[in-house]
């Protein structure tokens, strides 16, 4: 059988948080942090943290349609992250903390169209979803230290105030879909 992996790019503030949640969900067999949607060639972590390359700090999550959808990706992205916040997650604020879904297809736009339309029209958050659907562009892989960041850092004061209570969320509102 061919392999029918599937890519999904998501920025939704911070990518250590983002890595961690999706590292533990059933269906996705690989995590990477990076940048994309900017205008500078190979960004580094300074650049982008300065906030003048125009790029979003993403995962990109890779993963099996068979196991898991790509509206089943973006149910938790919706969870573990708070979607009507202008270009900030916490104390994290700028243009490359914003709330993005970067879509590589018609019908990965058409999925992430519709659930923000859904979640909308059910007042699931308190403020208007500000989360960009826009095109994917180039990704670019971030240095190799934000890779696995959580896995090998669980005890730093960020992982410990920010990322953990993120993944806690992740694993009581989606227990049956996490990896053992």
């Amino acid at each position: 059988m061919a392999n029918t992996a599937e890519t999904a790019t998501l920025g939704g503030g911070c990518f250590w948080c983002l890595e961690a949640v999706y590292d533990n969900l059933q269906g996705v067999s690989a995590v990477e942090s990076g940048y994309s949607n900017g205008k500078v060639v190979n960004p580094t972590y300074r650049q982008v943290c300065n906030g003048d390359t125009g790029h979003a700090e993403v995962v990109r999550v890779t993963f099996d349609p068979a196991a898991i959808s790509f509206r089943e990706i973006l149910e938790v992205f919706f969870v573990v992250h708070d979607p009507t916040t202008l270009n900030r997650q916490g104390n994290d604020a700028g243009t490359q903390y914003r709330s993005g879904i970067y879509f590589q297809s018609p019908e990965q736009k058409a999925v992430a169209e519709q659930l923000i339309a859904e979640l909308t029209a059910e007042k699931v958050f308190g403020n208007p979803i500000v989360t960009e659907v826009v095109a994917a562009q180039t990704f670019y892989v971030a240095e190799d230290y934000h890779q696995e960041y959580f896995a090998n850092n669980s005890e730093q004061p960020y992982c410990q105030f920010v990322v953990a209570p993120k993944l806690a969320k992740f694993r009581q509102k989606f227990a049956a879909r996490v990896k053992h």
